[in-house]
């Protein structure tokens, strides 16, 4: 009989270890939850509902608003496509476009003691004390899209754009028209934020440099599409005269344009004023081939894969720079479009 009993006890555990074994192996699919308002900061639960195991490696992401403009939403799904429980992540996101509520984001990851840090800034000061606090903590940063100013021993690495070129580059082809004139609306994104910086500095520095350059209009419009066209709109009214629109991305291109549209004004190659904008949305790039833009800056919206490949095999750049161009609305095709477009 004790014989009897024994063996059923034995049969017992095998199923038991037989189910658990079942159960650490089952698969999972990432969350969906939707992008937060652009008027509030959002934290998302980890883009995994597996349990946590020690192969995962656990990364706290901290973003802009995935709203603010299509090069953004492109930036934020290649971050979550690729930080997944398929492919060794538990992610959590937060987003903002404040910086000190990123900050205090990124003060909570640490106190969740993630493995890694992964930031595109919002503003680029004021985030020595807080990466200080993630080093001592033995967790690694890594910043992207986004340059900041602190200290690079801070930080793992940087994968970004280089803003500064970016601006400039569009700052030397608006100078090769040729024109006997430039009376620039020059709509900015967000203050403080490298891409406003880097943006702004070639255009700021040319109008100092040259008497037949001057800014009609400076003003940000915070990436916002209304907001562009509400300032545009402000300078027809005024009876303001201006040839160039220089707007710091797409959407506020876009705006621009629609205000342009509804005094009647033409824009585009040929006609009375010139558009610059960047970031080469797919409907951006268009618009050039249809000869209604004049000039659009590539921003790279794709960092992630660089990302993995340091998580998983090491720094061997301390810092990436994506490369980048500008694309004129006389020489664009088809392809570019199609290739470029995001």
């Amino acid at each position: 009989m004790k014989k009897f009993v024994k063996l059923l006890v034995s049969s017992a555990l095998v199923a038991a270890m037989a189910c658990g074994i079942c159960a650490c192996g089952g698969g999972t699919t990432p969350a969906t939850q939707a992008p937060a308002p652009t008027d509030a900061p959002a934290t998302e639960a980890p883009a995994t509902e597996a349990p946590k195991t020690d192969a995962l490696i656990k990364v706290g992401i901290i973003n802009n608003d995935p709203n603010e403009s299509g090069y953004r939403t492109a930036n934020d799904r290649d971050m979550k496509a690729t930080f997944t429980a398929e492919n060794g992540y538990e992610a959590s996101f937060f987003y903002s476009l404040k910086n000190e509520e990123q900050i205090a984001a990124a003060q909570k990851f640490i106190q969740d003691e993630v493995d890694y840090l992964l930031i595109s800034a919002a503003g680029t000061s004021g985030w020595d004390g807080v990466l200080e606090q993630a080093q001592k903590a033995g967790i690694k940063v890594i910043l992207f899209d986004r340059t900041i100013d602190a200290d690079e021993s801070l930080y793992e690495a940087s994968i970004v754009s280089d803003m500064a070129k970016e601006g400039q580059q569009a700052v030397d082809w608006l100078a090769s028209q040729g024109l006997s004139e430039y009376k620039i609306v020059h709509i900015q994104g967000v203050m403080g934020s490298s891409a406003q910086i880097g943006r702004s500095g070639a255009l700021d520095e040319k109008v100092k440099a040259e008497s037949n350059w001057s800014i009609v209009k400076q003003q940000t419009a915070e990436w916002s599409e209304e907001t562009a066209q509400q300032i545009v709109q402000a300078v027809i009214d005024s009876g303001e005269k201006f040839n160039v629109i220089y707007a710091e991305n797409d959407n506020m291109a876009k705006g621009a344009a629609a205000a342009l549209d509804k005094a009647n004004i033409s824009h585009g190659v040929g006609k009375d004023v010139i558009i610059i904008g960047f970031d080469c949305n797919t409907w951006a790039l268009e618009e050039l081939l249809a000869g209604n833009w004049n000039y659009d800056g590539q921003c790279n919206p794709f960092q992630a894969s660089y990302i993995d490949d340091i998580i998983k095999n090491g720094v061997k750049t301390k810092v990436v720079i994506m490369e980048e161009k500008g694309f004129d609305a006389k020489t664009i095709t088809a392809d570019d479009v199609k290739n470029y477009g995001i």
